[in-house]
């Protein structure tokens, strides 16, 4: 994809989060690798609905603006630790869906226990919800852990953070990620969540790597939940490693 198409795509991508309701006023920001060490994204104080392509702007990995008229958004320093911390993430959407910033808001933990399969494939077992902390250089710090294994994080009282291989997933991961939320704040409602049983884990971790998805398919073992019921942790996470080896030695 040349700049110019990924221009056209960084705007779609920006009026589809305003069309959804995820963004209000100037909230939100998007970002997109370039060569060079160069970055695509959308610049501060401007409405998402309003984004045009000649108005973005280019950064270099500094955050030091090369071309484009307008400032830098405050967070930009987010997405550039999700770039330094991952080579294969290509784009970066932050975002206030309403339903998965009120968990992070609340500080519900009803995304750090895997409830559906599809889910555990596509985001991995859990959504960790990132300590609140003042933008800038302690945002940085503490989001920095949780960043070489999660492509999807809630920010505590700052909505949403997402990484993929291009703007579309980036964008879809948010998505998903939105859904997931709204169906556990039913499920809270209904009587509460269901988590997958322990032993569903291992093959659905283990497809998960299959599709060249999560932290076994860059050679590194995923993190579990640390507290599920009827299930001992280190004896759960060396199933989990085993079918994963398993599983990618016979590709």
């Amino acid at each position: 994809m040349n700049e110019t198409q990924l221009r056209q795509q960084l705007v779609a991508v920006s009026q589809r989060l305003w069309e959804r309701g995820w963004v209000a006023n100037h909230d939100g920001n998007l970002s997109a690798r370039l060569s060079r060490g160069r970055l695509l994204c959308t610049p501060t104080g401007v409405s998402k609905r309003e984004i045009r392509g000649d108005a973005l702007l280019v950064v270099d990995e500094s955050g030091k603006v090369l071309s484009g008229g307008g400032r830098p958004f405050s967070e930009l320093q987010l997405h550039r630790a999700f770039y330094q911390a991952r080579t294969d993430v290509q784009a970066v959407v932050h975002a206030h869906p309403p339903a998965a910033t009120g968990i992070g808001v609340g500080g519900l933990p009803l995304l750090e226990r895997p409830f559906l399969p599809e889910a555990v494939v596509s985001l991995g077992p859990i959504i960790p919800t990132v300590p609140l902390t003042l933008p800038g250089e302690e945002a940085v710090c503490c989001l920095a852990p949780y960043l070489d294994e999660y492509d999807a994080l809630l920010l505590s009282g700052n909505g949403a953070l997402t990484g993929g291989a291009d703007l579309e997933q980036a964008y879809l991961r948010l998505e998903l990620l939105e859904h997931l939320a709204r169906i556990a704040l039913d499920a809270q409602q209904a009587g509460g969540i269901t988590p997958l049983p322990a032993h569903y884990l291992p093959p659905l971790l283990a497809a998960r790597a299959r599709a060249g998805l999560g932290p076994e398919a860059r050679g590194r073992a995923t993190t579990l939940p640390a507290s599920r019921p009827g299930a001992d942790q280190a004896e759960l996470e060396n199933l989990v490693r085993a079918e994963v080896r398993r599983v990618l030695s016979s590709r």
